[in-house]
């Protein structure tokens, strides 16, 4: 059942998407909650078959993994989930992979376990974003609970990804000057002085401002500022330039 309303939400997403027509927020939600997955890198076979029994026991779909190299050369299908890490892995050490995770753009949430933690270490996994570090042995409730924050986290994560991709969609229809009207209303100018700003008439500024609050999907002007924020959108001299 629940495959079947992702499969649904994907197919309504790509109609919305093609019909330039909004979102709705629960179709990003559901495309984002397939069923989670755990991987689990750990060179301790015993260690990773006791993982994988503990955490399929509580309904969760688990990869189980040597070495770090076996997982990067591994394919991963697009579900959230979380990865569980040992810290000492032969040849690509635990905190490596969270940097080669890192360098690829790779957001998946860590949990790192240790049977020989220290506070520098703890620190150094922790800033590169780690959700929890954890010292062998661990109360399994502690792992369970870490792992549920993490693909919760994952899961929100996903869906505002989704929705900056298709707000970035939208942004792509504009023209030029569309983007450039877009850029001063966001600023808080009205359409005589964005007229006066870019060497045109109101009326053509005014025509050009409903097309781009239809093209965005905005309802109001506070809509189109929300969307030029999480684009990156800023006025003119005071931040980043908006995108072309």
């Amino acid at each position: 059942m629940v495959l079947f309303r992702q499969e649904r939400a994907k197919e309504e997403f790509k109609h919305l998407a093609a019909a330039g027509s909004p979102v709705p927020v629960i179709i990003l939600t559901l495309m984002s909650s397939e069923r989670p997955i755990v991987f689990v890198v750990d060179d301790d076979q015993g260690f990773r078959e006791s993982l994988r029994r503990l955490l399929m026991s509580v309904g969760l779909s688990v990869e189980v993994f040597p070495s770090a190299q076996a997982f990067l050369g591994s394919p991963r299908r697009h579900a959230p989930g979380c990865l569980v890490l040992d810290v000492r892995l032969p040849g690509l050490s635990g905190l490596d992979l969270q940097q080669e995770l890192a360098n690829t753009d790779v957001t998946l949430p860590i949990i790192f376990l240790t049977g020989h933690g220290d506070i520098p270490m703890t620190v150094r996994a922790m800033k590169a974003g780690a959700v929890e570090f954890l010292t062998k042995p661990f109360r399994e409730q502690d792992l369970l609970d870490a792992i549920r924050h993490a693909i919760d986290r994952d899961r929100v994560a996903r869906a505002e990804r989704l929705e900056l991709a298709e707000i970035r969609r939208r942004y792509d229809t504009l023209t030029p000057r569309e983007r450039d009207v877009m850029a001063a209303a966001v600023a808080g100018l009205l359409n005589k002085q964005i007229a006066g700003q870019l060497g045109t008439s109101e009326a053509t500024v005014k025509e050009q401002r409903g097309h781009v609050m239809k093209k965005m999907q905005a309802g109001s002007l506070a809509d189109l500022v929300r969307s030029a924020s999480r684009l990156g959108i800023t006025p003119a001299g005071s931040g980043p330039t908006p995108p072309r």
